[in-house]
């Protein structure tokens, strides 16, 4: 698979999941999750999957400032319904990266471990996430805002030429060029810009 160069220059965010040491999956439960990862699940790359991944970074940051972020220990919660917008991607990804999940999760192992009814939609709130820790109840709310980074100049116009049935290869690429400049921009630039993700309390 042949991602953008950028896609290794994110910092990776690092979990510790107490499910996948029990199982031998990881050794110490350590896994380390990179950029490509919430790509792969979404399959692209754009300001959603970028808004995701750096929400759920900095939650996790604000959390777990003492020490590794505990997969599988934390309650997820979105503002909005999941299937309004963009709710589902943004889900997706947090998901991916807390074991959060809905009432489909993983059920547990003798009573430990269930990863389901952690993920819940339409929770009203003053931000766009809340996350939750289960053992010490300790939550933040964060939010993204896109439009902080603007889009570059004739990308519009880029997309829709990129789409025209007519469009040929070197149309397409020069459109996928200016789109990743674009996320790449609101990874590495503004990745700890609080005016493109907003951490509330």
């Amino acid at each position: 698979m042949q991602t953008p160069a950028f896609f290794d220059e994110v910092p990776p965010i690092v979990v510790a999941d107490p499910l996948a040491a029990l199982l031998g999956a990881a050794e110490g439960g350590l896994i380390e999750y990179r950029y490509v990862d919430a790509v792969k699940l979404a399959g692209h790359s754009c300001p959603t999957v970028v808004g995701a991944w750096l929400m759920t970074r900095a939650a996790l940051a604000h959390l777990y400032r003492e020490g590794t972020p505990q997969r599988g220990g934390m309650r997820v919660e979105m503002r909005q319904p999941a299937e309004e917008g963009v709710t589902g991607v943004i889900a997706g990804v947090a998901g991916l990266i807390t074991g959060a999940a809905n009432d489909g999760g993983f059920k547990g192992l003798a009573g430990r471990f269930g990863r389901n009814g952690l993920l819940r939609f339409g929770v009203p709130m003053a931000g766009e996430i809340r996350f939750t820790r289960l053992d010490t109840g300790g939550s933040v709310e964060v939010a993204h805002h896109p439009q902080t980074v603007p889009r570059p100049a004739g990308l519009a116009d880029l997309m829709r030429e990129a789409l025209a049935p007519q469009a040929d290869a070197a149309t397409r690429r020069a459109f996928a060029k200016t789109w990743q400049d674009w996320v790449r921009t609101m990874l590495l630039d503004h990745g700890d810009d609080p005016a493109l993700i907003n951490v509330i309390g």
